[in-house]
């Protein structure tokens, strides 16, 4: 079950992102008591900035808005279903009002059914209780062993 997204008028439709459940869970238990807000999604200022430093290719590098950040992740249920995530470690420079989470995600790719697991250090600025930056580092061959590799 999934929390709504208060000032969301237009995300009543949370069964788009349920394959992200675990993520958006651990992400919730490691900015507990830095940000405010009930779900992932909430947490994020209207203008925050992911970027994607260690990814795939095809995926965007930067992402610009919390809009822009939910409308990509919409989608992730067709490619990836996550069952869980742990191993959450959690860092935090006090002077910068920058959080860094490390932690682990586990689930299943959707077209190849193949086991896919994933350790990612998610480096988080914060300002007025709301994440204002991202950068996003994981390891791409996890997913490409979850996925399929591209063809030489």
């Amino acid at each position: 079950m999934t929390t709504p997204i208060d000032d969301f008028d237009d995300f009543d439709d949370f069964d788009d992102f349920a394959a992200l459940d675990p993520f958006f869970r651990i992400i919730e238990e490691g900015l507990a008591g830095f940000v405010d807000g009930q779900h992932f999604f909430d947490l994020l200022a209207e203008d925050v900035i992911f970027d994607y430093v260690i990814s795939v290719p095809g995926y965007p590098r930067r992402v610009v808005g919390r809009r822009a950040v939910a409308e990509l992740y919409r989608g992730y249920g067709s490619t990836m279903v996550l069952r869980s995530a742990d191993e959450l470690a959690v860092h935090r420079d006090h002077e910068a009002s920058v959080v860094v989470l490390e932690y682990a995600v586990h689930g299943q790719a959707v077209r190849t059914g193949r086991s896919y697991d994933n350790h990612f250090v998610s480096v988080i600025t914060i300002k007025d209780r709301k994440v204002t930056h991202w950068r996003d580092y994981l390891n791409p061959v996890a997913v490409f062993n979850a996925l399929g590799w591209a063809a030489q």
